[in-house]
């Protein structure tokens, strides 16, 4: 992230089922929405009550961009953070528009309401790292009978 831009994180769920496309040049992008719902409690009658909802259309590139389209769907509920950016252009009308959007630099499935389960990758899908010491086990991990952690 560079000066100046404004990192944001929201919490909330996809609207759909990501879109993933690809560009001439071969780079995966995912385009999604988040909705995100504030709830807070009313005392006065001693329930949660939901406000307004706000729609964010998010976007990600590459292996991230792949990854959410592979691991996330409609409904899911998501932890992200990036960056807002404000897109601008001009109709075939000469109309000048102007939309803020969400750069997706991380996302995750929040468990605040369920589990999942983690499948690592490596960098070229076909399991865990060959870099990652806590993905091996046993002797591959450099297992000794000593009582000292190999750390």
């Amino acid at each position: 992230m560079s000066f100046g831009e404004t990192s944001v994180t929201l919490v909330g769920n996809l609207t759909d089922e990501p879109e993933l496309r690809f560009t001439e040049g071969g780079a995966a992008l995912a385009k999604f929405t988040i909705a995100v719902t504030p709830r807070a409690f009313d005392r006065t009658s001693n329930q949660w009550k939901d406000g307004t909802t706000a729609f964010y259309r998010c976007a990600a590139w590459r292996t991230l961009a792949e990854h959410i389209a592979e691991s996330l769907k409609k409904g899911s509920r998501v932890v992200a953070s990036g960056r807002m950016r404000q897109h601008d252009w001009t109709t075939d009308q000469g109309e000048k528009r102007s939309m803020l959007a969400v750069e997706v630099d991380d996302i995750g499935a929040s468990v605040r309401f369920t589990t999942v389960s983690i499948n690592a990758k490596s960098a070229t899908g076909n399991g865990p790292t060959g870099d990652d010491p806590w993905a091996k086990t046993g002797a591959a991990a450099g297992a000794t009978t000593e009582a000292e952690p190999p750390f």
